[in-house]
């Protein structure tokens, strides 16, 4: 039996020992936070919860509409393609699920509440559900594509590096997906980690290819598969194509400020009459007079409206240049 004295030496120290242990959780957790913030890209984060690699591998490829080997889940392949070329990150069906609930319950209040036709609530309906959601990922996927392109080259050349500082081409790959954020230091990540569980250096490349939608990764692979099948020095080949890329980003910059005052100027032009449009029905709801009630009010504006997309597409067309 303790004693009243022992006891309260033992409640003291059991106290002592509690908080010690408390401080050492809570230093970890922050500790483990604070290197999940300072991982450079969302692969390393993941690997950060010391998950295993193959979880985080297989996960990776399932937030991006992909299946555990990194093929397309949907039988719509373009549609496929486009949702992971985005970069949007989660269940491709809750996203296409949310836009649906939303262009449903614009479609309802304009309907039931404000008094639109049916027939208008349902071009609602579909502009929200479906043009929307595909606007919003081919947006995405440009972005996304523009990043890539700014960030290979850089990428190239660090793998080149260290192939002349003697490292395997699969632990050049690794460097790159340690250091580079995204969107290419996930994607490299993913290819390394293929590599690891048992994909080739050619067939990782492609998938990759495929994933990104990026020209200068299809050039990247055709360069591996024929230094593989041929032969050749492969760091020439990967410093050859960083140039190549490097002076390709240049002239799409050189193009885009070159062509700014045409994009500026078909925003002006298309913008113009829309904005004149809402000014004279805030300023002078009447200055139409009864013209609304004419039914020729409607085909005359459906025409005008298609002749003004029409002059959009040509000006969008005069000012960008494929390259």
């Amino acid at each position: 039996m303790l004693t009243g004295q022992a006891l309260l030496y033992f409640i003291y120290v059991v106290a002592a020992a509690s908080v010690i242990l408390a401080g050492e959780a809570f230093y970890l957790s922050l500790t483990r936070r604070r290197s999940q913030r300072s991982a450079v890209n969302h692969r390393l984060r993941r690997l950060a919860d010391d998950t295993p690699a193959e979880q985080t591998l297989q996960s990776l490829l399932r937030e991006r509409g992909l299946t555990d080997s990194g093929d397309f889940v949907s039988g719509f392949v373009w549609l496929n393609r486009l949702y992971t070329r985005s970069g949007v990150t989660g269940n491709p069906v809750a996203f296409a699920v949310s836009f649906l609930l939303a262009g449903f319950a614009l479609a309802l209040i304009f309907w039931l509440l404000i008094g639109f036709s049916a027939l208008a609530a349902l071009l609602i309906f579909l502009l929200v559900a479906i043009v929307l959601p595909l606007l919003v990922l081919r947006r995405a996927r440009n972005r996304r594509i523009l990043k890539f392109a700014r960030q290979l080259p850089d990428a190239l050349d660090m793998i080149v590096r260290s192939l002349r500082a003697g490292h395997p081409t699969s632990v050049a790959i690794g460097l790159v997906a340690r250091e580079m954020p995204d969107p290419l230091g996930t994607e490299f990540g993913i290819v390394a980690d293929e590599i690891t569980f048992g994909l080739s250096m050619e067939q990782g490349v492609r998938k990759l290819s495929e994933r990104v939608g990026f020209e200068g990764l299809h050039l990247l692979s055709i360069s591996l598969s024929i230094q593989a099948k041929t032969g050749g020095n492969l760091t020439e080949i990967l410093a050859n194509l960083s140039s190549v890329l490097r002076e390709r980003q240049k002239l799409r910059l050189k193009i885009r400020a070159l062509s700014a005052e045409g994009r500026a100027s078909a925003w002006i032009i298309s913008l113009f009459p829309v904005f004149m449009f809402l000014i004279l029905l805030l300023v002078a709801p009447s200055y139409y007079g009864q013209v609304w009630g004419n039914p020729l009010i409607l085909p005359v504006f459906t025409a005008f409206g298609a002749w003004a997309l029409l002059g959009d597409y040509i000006m969008y067309r005069m000012v960008t240049f494929d390259f």
